[in-house]
């Protein structure tokens, strides 16, 4: 059997604004840091760049506080540095949770921040590259749809494409809002989160709001008190090294029995983490009960649609949804 070979070059960068101009200038180019993604995309002959631009050796290692009270979590801080560090720990507990409910001690030690925003689908049809997949092949079409797609999204997929957003960090992140700072050709740049990723539509090909050649150099977390009330719940169908079948993040500010701010979040169930302004004003400001929760949980699956094997996402989640506010609330 012959096998495909994919030819590459390597190169290293010598700081960012040279990560930029070498990414640019090289055809088909991607940054490789930990490599926990790529290095199996390419193994599996999905992913084929023609160049390859290093950047470990760029001084983004490091969290900083901000002037404003907040957090800078450089792109290179590795996935297990950002968990452990005291002052996310102290901060933005959540974020750690989430973080180590992720991959396993070894993936945590090499994956990093910025890496783990663009961790593609673990789609099966994606990896197969025998099968159609319009992610790796536009217009080839989507067998997931009609075939074994009991990972697959319930929210906000399309006819073009049904895979989920596999990363626990980037639920987390939605939560608090956070911010992406980049940098490309034409400088720098500031992207709400919840603007980063995208939406299937017709172009599941594209799955960040990143221009060609942007290198992403670290993310903001807003100095906002979500440390005492908080939780992420993820449902797999093993305890460890598993990707959701959903997960809930839930950061709540509470005045005894009333929801004075909350912020939720789905992971598993959409081609990005999903949230809703919705129902956080719906909770917002409200004594907490069941029929509250209830119907927080219906208006956040409002829309959703399963596809045969996954149907049962639909009612886990909302029950997921209820239980993850009940716990961040203290409400056991």
């Amino acid at each position: 059997m012959e096998v495909a070979v994919t030819k590459f070059s390597f190169t290293k960068a010598t700081d960012a604004n040279d990560a930029v101009l070498k990414a640019s200038s090289l055809t088909n180019a991607a940054f490789i840091a930990g490599g926990t993604n790529l290095v199996d995309l390419m193994k599996e002959n999905v992913a084929r760049p023609g160049a390859l631009v290093d950047i470990n050796q760029l001084p983004l290692h490091t969290i900083t506080e901000t002037e404003e009270g907040g957090l800078m979590i450089g792109a290179l801080v590795t996935n297990a540095a950002t968990a452990y560090n005291p002052l996310v720990e102290k901060h933005y507990p959540l974020l750690s949770k989430a973080i180590l409910a992720g991959a396993s001690p070894q993936l945590r030690n090499m994956a990093t921040a910025g890496g783990n925003l663009l961790q593609r689908t673990r789609c099966y049809y994606f990896y197969d590259t025998a099968t159609a997949c319009n992610k790796r092949n536009p217009g080839s079409g989507c067998p997931a749809i009609n075939g074994f797609n009991r990972m697959h999204a319930i929210l906000g997929a399309s006819e073009a494409c049904i895979a989920v957003h596999p990363s626990d960090m980037c639920i987390a992140l939605a939560a608090l809002n956070a911010r992406i700072h980049v940098l490309g050709t034409g400088g720098t740049r500031t992207i709400g989160f919840n603007g980063f990723h995208r939406l299937p539509a017709e172009t599941p090909e594209a799955e960040n709001n990143l221009q060609p050649g942007e290198l992403i150099t670290a993310i903001e977390l807003p100095a906002e008190d979500f440390s005492s009330h908080y939780q992420y719940i993820k449902v797999r169908d093993r305890s460890s090294y598993a990707f959701a079948l959903v997960s809930v993040a839930v950061a709540l500010q509470m005045d005894g029995n009333i929801i004075k701010e909350a912020r939720l979040a789905l992971g598993g169930v959409a081609h990005k983490p999903w949230r809703n302004p919705v129902v956080e004003e719906h909770l917002r400001n409200q004594q907490i009960s069941a029929p509250l929760l209830q119907d927080a949980a219906e208006m956040m699956l409002a829309g959703a649609r399963g596809y045969g094997h996954n149907n049962f996402k639909i009612e886990l989640a909302k029950r997921v949804i209820i239980r993850a506010i009940n716990e961040a609330a203290g409400i056991l």
